[in-house]
């Protein structure tokens, strides 16, 4: 595996394919609070790319690029607060967009459990360790135990959801999980204007 982090932005020539695993790390759970601090993704090859952003410093042109692309797949895993981060600082509403918590949520209605941590264990056999999810990310240095955390939130992304499709498949739920993987950027939005808790479809 490797790791490569970049400064403010990635490079121009960085090609991810088809589909990109993404996550970000925020100094809190307020994107209108709590800054954008990290954004980690893949490929799917068993390595990882970090752009590191610092206070004020959002242009990140190729970056934006890369998630406005609408023939590449961006991954998350409960990404209606990556999406929604994304959008508060960078300016950039992501899609098309496959959620792993979604899938699971619709495929695996048999369990409660649905953390990234479960579904790796539980149907990629891997363990995460997940001790560096609450330090600092906005620190000038990143240690070597926030990098590796930072990567492997998205190292197993791909094959999450090529497990997890097989299961919506079986179960009869993919045209329904891909509905809302549809709706999910403009849940985000709501989430930043105001509507987060209230749930606008109640009688």
């Amino acid at each position: 595996m490797t790791v490569t982090v970049h400064q403010g932005d990635l490079p121009a020539d960085l090609s991810f394919g088809s589909a990109v695993a993404i996550d970000t790390e925020t100094m809190g759970l307020k994107p209108g609070r709590d800054r954008l601090c990290l954004i980690q993704l893949s490929a799917g090859d068993g390595n990882a790319h970090i752009v590191q952003l610092k206070a004020g410093q959002y242009d990140a042109p190729n970056l934006k690029k890369l998630l406005t692309d609408k023939n590449v797949t961006k991954i998350f895993h409960f990404g209606r607060f990556d999406i929604a981060a994304l959008w508060a600082y960078l300016g950039v509403l992501t899609e098309p967009v496959y959620c792993t918590k979604i899938a699971s949520r619709l495929a695996r209605t048999f369990t409660q459990h649905h953390s990234l941590k479960t579904l790796c264990s539980d149907l990629l056999n891997v363990s995460l360790d997940k001790q560096q999810q609450t330090t600092d990310w906005g620190a000038n240095e990143l240690t070597p135990a926030q990098i590796q955390y930072a990567a492997s939130d998205v190292l197993y992304l791909h094959k999450l959801r090529d497990a997890l499709d097989v299961m919506l498949v079986r179960e009869k739920r993919g045209a329904l999980a891909q509905a809302c993987f549809s709706f999910l950027p403009h849940r985000a939005l709501l989430d930043i204007s105001g509507w987060g808790e209230e749930d606008i479809f109640e009688h």
